[in-house]
């Protein structure tokens, strides 16, 4: 499953460098769907990321500048930190993680129980869903999308899964 990871991280970068191509009032105009922008939809993904890792972890980690996120700069410090994190987590992660389970209640006070691999696997398909909302607006601004095709990327590296 790292590898799903590996190839979610190279596909935000690729996102990132393409966010320079294009002017800053782009990048924060509200849009219909996702996250309402092109910077909000990457701090949602970069959010949830280390929101859901937190949870499997017994000392949370902290983003201190997390309420000062403003432009591309900020968004990706951010991304790099959350990787950190994710990673670390992840060579780490215990053998029965598939058994591993942690309880969480919603806002409306339903109680749900997860697996660390269900946590895992949304982690990696809620990123890949987001990006198909930037592919989107790409073209809404007319540049071209980053290619997320997984078959012909070069993004693998030793998965201890």
């Amino acid at each position: 499953m790292l590898d799903l990871f590996f190839y979610n991280w190279q596909v935000r970068e690729e996102w990132l460098k393409w966010c320079k191509s294009i002017p800053t009032e782009e990048l924060q105009a509200e849009r219909v769907g996702g996250m309402g922008s092109i910077l909000k939809n990457l701090i949602h993904v970069i959010d949830c990321e280390l929101l859901w890792i937190n949870y499997m972890l017994e000392e949370p980690y902290h983003y201190s500048e997390k309420d000062f996120i403003v432009n591309l700069e900020d968004v990706e410090r951010y991304s790099l930190f959350t990787k950190n994190v994710t990673e670390h987590f992840l060579l780490n992660l215990p053998k029965d993680y598939e058994k591993k389970h942690i309880q969480i209640s919603s806002k409306r006070g339903d109680t749900h129980f997860f697996t660390y691999g269900k946590i895992i696997r949304h982690i990696i398909t809620h990123e890949i869903h987001h990006m198909g909302q930037l592919s989107i607006w790409s073209r809404e601004v007319e540049v071209k999308p980053v290619s997320s095709d997984l078959i012909v990327r070069q993004y693998i590296k030793k998965d201890p899964f």
